[in-house]
């Protein structure tokens, strides 16, 4: 049976009937629609719900998005992402569709659901040990964000995900930013893998271990580039990413993704004490990351990025589930605060 929350009618933003693109609220509400439709895509498969049946489709149609396609797991046959056209209608006047997406390309996170899980649980082990792009489900969504960048250009198109999506899409847009190609990009709980430090309530305390976090990290930084040959000093990858800022939304009650907020804002406090030479070779890599790279290993720091616009909701949660769930993005009672955040 389905649940309140993978209908339109009962879960989805009905008050948001005329959409104006240049509002943010606007904009966040629809790509986290248009999120939730892949993870009812992915249930409508698994309970053979079709035509009529079907629950998805409003999602999308509500606003006036067609699907296209959407991208299948290669592994277990899962739908875990899915290609949107924007068609509004002809007789719509709206001053505002210059900001709207041509294409929006969207991923769903982890499903509990039998049909799903495993592979879902394998790509979140492979995120906390910084592989996610040695996959085979991360290879089939860059391709298909190449394939329709290279069709119509990417100011035309956003991407979106939500948890393990948030990852895919993060990833996706990392990797054409490192060419040059920068996407519009809406990321929902983000995951971070870090110890979430954003709990301890004492700010002396968690500055501190910030602090000692960054002076380990930036010297071991140095220490592995000095083993570098020089033709590989020659472009900063972590550099080339600070012109892309893509918009990340967290809350603090997710410990999956509230070190997001710690992240920045430690950056922000180390530049301010003239300690930003310190956090810039931080900010760069994990510990995790440079153990691995140090016994040989192939990584990516997924999750570290230069720049971003950061959206918190400050809305108390009544629990994880809920601070952690796509559907507090399209709420009309949120409490926001926006930051944003661009360093190289």
């Amino acid at each position: 049976m389905a649940s309140e929350r993978e209908s339109f009618d009962l879960s989805g933003p009905l008050h948001l009937t005329y959409v104006l693109w240049d509002n943010p609220y606007h904009r966040m509400s629809v790509a986290a629609c248009l999120v939730q439709a892949v993870y009812i895509l992915e249930r409508d498969r698994q309970e053979n719900r079709e035509g009529s049946d079907a629950l998805a489709p409003p999602w999308w149609t509500f606003f006036h998005f067609q699907l296209l396609r959407p991208l299948v797991d290669d592994v277990d046959s899962s739908i875990f992402g899915a290609i949107y056209e924007f068609k509004p209608p002809s007789s719509q006047s709206n001053d505002t569709l210059y900001r709207s997406p041509r294409y929006v390309i969207a991923f769903r996170g982890t499903l509990t659901k039998a049909h799903s899980v495993s592979r879902d649980v394998e790509l979140d082990i492979h995120f906390i040990r910084q592989g996610l792009h040695q996959t085979s489900r991360s290879n089939i969504a860059i391709q298909a964000v190449r394939n329709t960048v290279a069709t119509v250009g990417d100011s035309n198109v956003w991407l979106a995900g939500h948890s393990l999506g948030s990852a895919m899409a993060l990833l996706t847009g990392k990797t054409m930013a490192k060419n040059g190609n920068f996407i519009e990009s809406f990321l929902f709980n983000p995951p971070f893998v870090s110890a979430p430090l954003e709990k301890i309530k004492d700010e002396r305390v968690k500055h501190g271990i910030r602090f000692a976090g960054s002076v380990i990290t930036a010297g071991l930084t140095l220490a592995m580039k000095a083993k570098q040959q020089p033709k590989d000093l020659i472009i900063d990858p972590f550099t080339a990413l600070s012109a892309w800022v893509p918009c990340l939304f967290v809350n603090p009650s997710d410990h999956i993704c509230s070190e997001y907020i710690g992240y920045f804002e430690h950056r922000r406090k180390m530049e301010d004490i003239g300690a930003g030479v310190i956090e810039r070779l931080a900010t760069q890599n994990s510990l995790g990351g440079l153990l691995m790279g140090a016994f040989g290993k192939e990584f990516e720091p997924l999750h570290l990025i230069p720049s971003a616009f950061v959206t918190v909701n400050v809305f108390p949660a009544f629990d994880f589930k809920e601070a952690h769930g796509i559907h507090q993005w399209w709420q009309p009672d949120l409490r926001l605060e926006y930051k944003l955040y661009n360093y190289k």
